[in-house]
Protein backbone atom coordinates (compact mmCIF):
# COMPACT_ATOMS: atom_id res chain seq x y z
CA UNK A 1 0.00 0.00 0.00
CA UNK A 2 1.17 3.52 -1.12
CA UNK A 3 1.28 6.50 1.13
CA UNK A 4 -1.53 7.83 -0.87
CA UNK A 5 -5.50 6.66 -1.34
CA UNK A 6 -5.97 4.64 -5.11
CA UNK A 7 -9.16 3.54 -3.85
CA UNK A 8 -12.43 5.28 -1.63
CA UNK A 9 -11.85 6.54 1.74
CA UNK A 10 -15.28 6.41 3.64
CA UNK A 11 -15.23 9.04 6.78
CA UNK A 12 -18.00 8.36 9.33
CA UNK A 13 -19.37 11.38 10.85
CA UNK A 14 -18.44 15.48 9.61
CA UNK A 15 -18.21 17.54 12.62
CA UNK A 16 -15.37 19.87 13.65
CA UNK A 17 -12.80 17.00 13.67
CA UNK A 18 -13.88 14.94 10.73
CA UNK A 19 -14.66 18.35 9.04
CA UNK A 20 -10.55 19.75 9.83
CA UNK A 21 -8.99 15.87 8.96
CA UNK A 22 -11.37 15.86 5.34
CA UNK A 23 -10.41 19.59 4.50
CA UNK A 24 -6.74 18.58 4.96
CA UNK A 25 -6.82 15.66 2.65
CA UNK A 26 -8.77 17.25 -0.04
CA UNK A 27 -6.12 20.01 0.23
CA UNK A 28 -3.21 17.50 -0.09
CA UNK A 29 -4.75 14.88 -2.87
CA UNK A 30 -4.04 12.20 -0.36
CA UNK A 31 -7.52 10.89 -1.36
CA UNK A 32 -6.91 11.02 -4.73
CA UNK A 33 -9.25 7.63 -4.88
CA UNK A 34 -11.91 9.77 -3.44
CA UNK A 35 -14.15 9.94 -0.53
CA UNK A 36 -17.15 9.03 0.44
CA UNK A 37 -19.04 10.92 3.72
CA UNK A 38 -21.56 9.69 5.91
CA UNK A 39 -23.31 12.46 7.45
CA UNK A 40 -26.77 13.14 8.15
CA UNK A 41 -26.29 16.56 8.38
CA UNK A 42 -25.88 16.59 5.22
CA UNK A 43 -21.85 17.07 4.74
CA UNK A 44 -21.75 20.49 5.43
CA UNK A 45 -19.46 22.98 3.12
CA UNK A 46 -17.84 19.59 1.43
CA UNK A 47 -21.22 18.59 -0.39
CA UNK A 48 -20.70 19.25 -3.98
CA UNK A 49 -16.66 19.17 -3.46
CA UNK A 50 -14.93 17.09 -6.10
CA UNK A 51 -14.20 14.08 -5.08
CA UNK A 52 -16.79 13.96 -2.54
CA UNK A 53 -19.53 11.83 -2.54
CA UNK A 54 -21.87 12.76 0.86
CA UNK A 55 -24.58 10.43 1.99
CA UNK A 56 -27.00 9.90 5.03
CA UNK A 57 -26.55 6.92 6.41
CA UNK A 58 -24.64 3.39 5.70
CA UNK A 59 -27.12 2.22 4.07
CA UNK A 60 -26.39 4.61 0.37
CA UNK A 61 -22.60 3.48 0.95
CA UNK A 62 -22.03 0.70 -2.10
CA UNK A 63 -21.48 -2.72 -1.14
CA UNK A 64 -18.81 -2.74 -4.16
CA UNK A 65 -17.23 0.60 -3.00
CA UNK A 66 -14.40 -1.76 -1.79
CA UNK A 67 -12.79 1.36 0.24
CA UNK A 68 -8.82 1.86 1.46
CA UNK A 69 -9.77 3.30 4.52
CA UNK A 70 -12.69 3.97 6.72
CA UNK A 71 -12.20 6.75 9.34
CA UNK A 72 -14.38 7.08 12.42
CA UNK A 73 -15.27 9.94 13.36
CA UNK A 74 -17.99 10.49 15.39
CA UNK A 75 -18.69 10.46 19.24
CA UNK A 76 -17.90 7.16 21.32
CA UNK A 77 -21.43 7.03 22.57
CA UNK A 78 -22.69 6.73 18.56
CA UNK A 79 -20.17 3.94 18.06
CA UNK A 80 -22.16 1.26 18.51
CA UNK A 81 -24.60 1.73 16.52
CA UNK A 82 -23.04 2.34 13.22
CA UNK A 83 -19.93 -0.10 13.41
CA UNK A 84 -22.09 -3.68 12.64
CA UNK A 85 -22.90 -1.86 9.17
CA UNK A 86 -19.41 -1.57 8.26
CA UNK A 87 -18.42 -4.58 9.53
CA UNK A 88 -18.83 -5.94 5.58
CA UNK A 89 -15.78 -4.01 4.69
CA UNK A 90 -13.48 -6.05 7.35
CA UNK A 91 -10.62 -7.51 5.56
CA UNK A 92 -6.95 -6.84 5.00
CA UNK A 93 -6.96 -4.70 2.64
CA UNK A 94 -9.19 -2.07 4.21
CA UNK A 95 -7.93 -0.13 7.56
CA UNK A 96 -10.25 1.03 10.20
CA UNK A 97 -9.02 4.37 11.42
CA UNK A 98 -10.89 5.53 14.90
CA UNK A 99 -10.56 9.22 16.46
CA UNK A 100 -12.73 8.49 19.03
CA UNK A 101 -12.03 8.80 22.71
CA UNK A 102 -11.88 5.91 24.83
CA UNK A 103 -12.82 3.05 22.54
CA UNK A 104 -9.78 0.57 22.68
CA UNK A 105 -8.27 -1.73 19.74
CA UNK A 106 -10.43 -4.59 21.92
CA UNK A 107 -13.99 -2.86 21.20
CA UNK A 108 -13.28 -2.81 17.51
CA UNK A 109 -11.97 -6.22 16.86
CA UNK A 110 -14.87 -7.55 19.03
CA UNK A 111 -17.47 -5.28 16.46
CA UNK A 112 -15.70 -5.66 13.35
CA UNK A 113 -13.86 -8.90 13.70
CA UNK A 114 -10.75 -10.20 14.81
CA UNK A 115 -9.59 -9.97 11.25
CA UNK A 116 -9.75 -6.41 10.86
CA UNK A 117 -6.85 -3.90 10.72
CA UNK A 118 -7.30 -0.89 13.27
CA UNK A 119 -5.49 2.13 13.88
CA UNK A 120 -6.72 3.99 17.32
CA UNK A 121 -5.77 7.67 16.82
CA UNK A 122 -6.43 10.63 19.83
CA UNK A 123 -6.17 14.15 18.03
CA UNK A 124 -6.72 17.32 20.16
CA UNK A 125 -8.99 20.48 18.79
CA UNK A 126 -6.24 22.35 17.33
CA UNK A 127 -6.30 19.95 14.60
CA UNK A 128 -9.11 22.24 13.78
CA UNK A 129 -7.38 24.93 12.31
CA UNK A 130 -4.43 22.64 11.40
CA UNK A 131 -1.99 22.95 14.44
CA UNK A 132 -2.94 19.61 15.83
CA UNK A 133 -1.09 16.59 17.23
CA UNK A 134 -2.38 12.92 17.57
CA UNK A 135 -1.09 9.49 18.30
CA UNK A 136 -1.84 6.64 16.39
CA UNK A 137 -1.44 3.01 17.91
CA UNK A 138 -1.96 0.40 15.31
CA UNK A 139 -3.36 -3.34 16.05
CA UNK A 140 -1.19 -6.75 14.44
CA UNK A 141 -3.50 -6.81 11.95
CA UNK A 142 -2.38 -3.29 10.21
CA UNK A 143 0.27 -3.57 7.80
CA UNK A 144 3.71 -1.57 7.70
CA UNK A 145 2.18 0.22 4.78
CA UNK A 146 -1.35 0.88 6.24
CA UNK A 147 0.47 3.08 9.46
CA UNK A 148 2.16 4.99 7.54
CA UNK A 149 -0.90 6.31 5.66
CA UNK A 150 -2.80 6.77 8.38
CA UNK A 151 0.17 8.68 9.94
CA UNK A 152 -0.19 10.77 7.11
CA UNK A 153 -4.16 11.30 6.93
CA UNK A 154 -3.69 12.37 10.66
CA UNK A 155 -1.04 14.25 9.36
CA UNK A 156 -3.12 16.46 7.39
CA UNK A 157 -4.11 18.36 10.41
CA UNK A 158 -0.94 18.59 12.42
CA UNK A 159 1.67 16.59 13.64
CA UNK A 160 1.46 13.18 14.30
CA UNK A 161 3.39 10.15 16.35
CA UNK A 162 2.91 6.77 16.92
CA UNK A 163 3.18 4.16 19.54
CA UNK A 164 2.78 0.41 20.56
CA UNK A 165 1.73 -0.10 23.49
CA UNK A 166 -1.90 0.70 23.45
CA UNK A 167 -1.63 1.69 27.07
CA UNK A 168 -0.17 4.62 26.15
CA UNK A 169 -3.10 6.34 24.40
CA UNK A 170 -4.55 6.96 28.10
CA UNK A 171 -1.68 8.81 29.22
CA UNK A 172 -1.81 10.93 25.42
CA UNK A 173 -5.25 11.85 26.17
CA UNK A 174 -4.82 12.76 29.47
CA UNK A 175 -1.63 15.24 28.04
CA UNK A 176 -2.47 16.54 24.58
CA UNK A 177 -6.42 15.32 24.38
CA UNK A 178 -6.96 17.25 27.52
CA UNK A 179 -3.77 19.56 26.94
CA UNK A 180 -6.14 22.81 25.02
CA UNK A 181 -7.87 23.09 27.85
CA UNK A 182 -5.46 23.06 30.60
CA UNK A 183 -3.84 25.71 28.23
CA UNK A 184 -6.95 27.46 28.07
CA UNK A 185 -7.98 27.85 31.99
CA UNK A 186 -3.99 29.07 32.01
CA UNK A 187 -4.82 32.29 29.78
CA UNK A 188 -8.50 32.76 32.20
CA UNK A 189 -6.16 32.59 35.20
CA UNK A 190 -3.34 34.79 34.03
CA UNK A 191 -6.18 37.08 32.64
CA UNK A 192 -8.11 36.95 36.17
CA UNK A 193 -4.79 37.73 38.17
CA UNK A 194 -4.10 40.61 35.59
CA UNK A 195 -7.24 42.24 36.01
CA UNK A 196 -7.25 41.78 39.65
CA UNK A 197 -4.00 43.65 39.89
CA UNK A 198 -5.30 46.92 37.92
CA UNK A 199 -5.50 45.93 34.35
CA UNK A 200 -8.54 46.70 32.38
CA UNK A 201 -10.52 43.12 31.82
CA UNK A 202 -10.46 43.59 28.22
CA UNK A 203 -6.54 44.11 28.18
CA UNK A 204 -5.36 41.64 30.90
CA UNK A 205 -7.33 38.75 28.41
CA UNK A 206 -5.90 40.08 25.30
CA UNK A 207 -2.35 40.01 26.89
CA UNK A 208 -2.84 36.02 28.35
CA UNK A 209 -4.27 35.17 25.10
CA UNK A 210 -1.02 36.49 23.03
CA UNK A 211 1.40 35.97 25.27
CA UNK A 212 -0.02 32.15 26.00
CA UNK A 213 -0.01 32.19 21.94
CA UNK A 214 3.10 33.37 21.27
CA UNK A 215 5.15 31.58 23.83
CA UNK A 216 4.17 28.33 22.23
CA UNK A 217 5.34 29.55 18.88
CA UNK A 218 8.74 30.64 20.08
CA UNK A 219 9.03 27.46 22.10
CA UNK A 220 8.16 25.68 18.67
CA UNK A 221 10.52 27.63 16.83
CA UNK A 222 13.98 27.24 19.54
CA UNK A 223 15.90 24.52 19.51
CA UNK A 224 16.49 24.67 23.33
CA UNK A 225 14.20 23.26 25.77
CA UNK A 226 11.15 24.53 27.97
CA UNK A 227 13.20 24.96 31.18
CA UNK A 228 15.51 26.92 29.03
CA UNK A 229 13.61 29.03 27.60
CA UNK A 230 11.75 29.69 31.26
CA UNK A 231 15.14 30.25 32.32
CA UNK A 232 16.14 33.17 29.35
CA UNK A 233 12.84 34.72 30.47
CA UNK A 234 14.27 35.01 34.68
CA UNK A 235 16.26 37.17 35.18
CA UNK A 236 17.91 36.92 39.18
CA UNK A 237 16.16 39.30 41.34
CA UNK A 238 13.66 40.48 38.96
CA UNK A 239 9.92 39.99 39.10
CA UNK A 240 9.32 37.28 36.79
CA UNK A 241 11.35 34.85 39.42
CA UNK A 242 8.83 36.16 42.55
CA UNK A 243 5.91 34.79 40.34
CA UNK A 244 7.71 31.63 39.55
CA UNK A 245 8.76 31.09 43.31
CA UNK A 246 5.09 31.01 43.94
CA UNK A 247 4.34 28.72 40.93
CA UNK A 248 6.99 26.01 41.29
CA UNK A 249 6.52 25.84 45.35
CA UNK A 250 6.89 22.31 46.43
CA UNK A 251 3.40 20.53 47.15
CA UNK A 252 0.97 22.45 45.66
CA UNK A 253 3.03 24.26 42.87
CA UNK A 254 2.18 24.11 39.05
CA UNK A 255 4.93 21.05 38.53
CA UNK A 256 2.76 19.28 41.29
CA UNK A 257 -0.78 19.98 40.42
CA UNK A 258 -0.08 19.38 36.61
CA UNK A 259 1.25 15.40 37.95
CA UNK A 260 -1.55 15.29 39.85
CA UNK A 261 -3.58 16.95 36.91
CA UNK A 262 -2.29 14.32 34.18
CA UNK A 263 -2.73 11.02 36.63
CA UNK A 264 -6.45 11.90 36.86
CA UNK A 265 -7.33 12.25 33.68
CA UNK A 266 -5.28 9.21 33.03
CA UNK A 267 -7.08 6.74 35.29
CA UNK A 268 -10.32 8.39 33.86
CA UNK A 269 -9.12 7.24 30.33
CA UNK A 270 -8.48 4.19 31.69
CA UNK A 271 -12.26 3.94 33.05
CA UNK A 272 -14.06 4.68 30.24
CA UNK A 273 -11.76 2.19 28.06
CA UNK A 274 -13.14 -0.72 30.31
Amino acid sequence: MTETLTRPLILIGCGKMGGAMLNGWLESDIAAGGVYVVDPMGGGPFKGRAGVTVVAGADEVPDDLNPEVIVLAVKPQQMDALLADYRRFTGPSCLFVSIAAGKTIGYFEKHLGADAAIVRAMPNTPAAIGQGITVACPNGNAEEGQVALAERLLRAVGEAASVTDEALIDAVTALSGGGPAYTFLLMECMAKAGAAAGLPEDLAARLALVTVAGAGQLALASDEPPAKLRENVTSPGGTTLEALKVLMRDGDGLPDLMVEAIAAATRRSKELGG
